[in-house]
């Protein structure tokens, strides 16, 4: 197996409710380390900036709207295949069809306020690292 590192966001529908915690015992029960970590208010021109791919999408100004309603925390985790592990922590982007015992089943409001985000790729995983987080912030 591949070591590998994603990034993840809890986003603020969930640090609103206090989930952080619970949220990141998920990962680290299957086997995810967290080697960043950070607690932040994004910026309007950030959180376009980073959600930029999807700009011309109907939902873009809803989901900057509801990125910067509150803190996130913005994470990297590490570990065996850690982007698809992740996503298979998290769950359907839409929480109706989220396997039973996901993050986004078990704690999400909506599919937009849908409590994580988890980079989609290998590829995207280090640029969506890079945005948020230096090489010396990493602790491995």
């Amino acid at each position: 197996m591949a070591v590998e590192r994603t990034l993840s966001i809890i986003k603020p529908d969930a640090t609103r409710r206090n989930l952080t915690g619970k949220i990141n015992q998920r990962f680290e029960d299957k086997g995810l380390r967290i080697i960043a970590q950070k607690r932040l208010a994004l910026s309007r021109a950030q959180a376009e900036q980073f959600y930029a791919v999807h700009r011309e999408r109907g939902f873009f100004n809803d989901l900057v709207k509801f990125m910067t309603s509150g803190p996130v925390v913005v994470q990297v985790l590490e570990g065996d295949n850690a982007v698809a592990a992740n996503r298979e922590i998290m769950g359907a982007t839409n929480p109706a069809n989220a396997a039973p015992g996901t993050i986004r089943k078990d704690f999400a409001e909506s599919i937009e306020a849908n409590s994580v985000h988890g980079s989609d790729s290998a590829d995207n995983a280090r640029a969506e690292i890079a945005f948020f987080f230096s090489g010396i912030e990493l602790c491995p």
